[in-house]
């Protein structure tokens, strides 16, 4: 094995036991009294109206992915303002192409009533 390599193993090595050695110290440390007032779910200091394993509707996550999805999309934005100078009319054209595929998007998402949240 060449020399250069035993210091990244040895730097390998600490990485995979620090958290092992973390956890195993943290058990023996920690006290361990498991009462039923510490095993509710806490909720801001109110107690809880419902089990917090309910059902949440399904449009609840097609708006959470569809503003990850379009605003991912529009992060594209910030490359193009910068280098707007560069670009020219064909980076105009292209971004007005990109954001017409955006409102197309939106149009259809509106059109389905994938934005109501009833």
């Amino acid at each position: 094995m060449p020399r250069g390599y035993i210091p990244i193993m040895i730097f390998i090595g600490i990485a995979a036991a620090f958290p092992i050695v973390t956890l195993i110290a943290a058990k023996l440390i920690r006290p361990s009294v498991p009462e039923k007032t510490k095993l509710e779910p806490y909720e801001c200091g109110i107690a809880p109206e419902d089990d917090t394993r309910g059902r949440y509707s399904i449009r609840f996550y097609l708006v959470a992915i569809l503003f990850v999805i379009f605003d991912v999309e529009t992060i594209f934005l910030l490359p193009w303002a910068i280098q707007y100078d560069v670009l020219g009319l064909f980076g105009l054209v292209e971004m007005l192409v990109f954001l017409a595929i955006l409102i197309a998007g939106y149009i259809w998402l509106f059109r389905q009533r994938a934005l109501k949240w009833a």
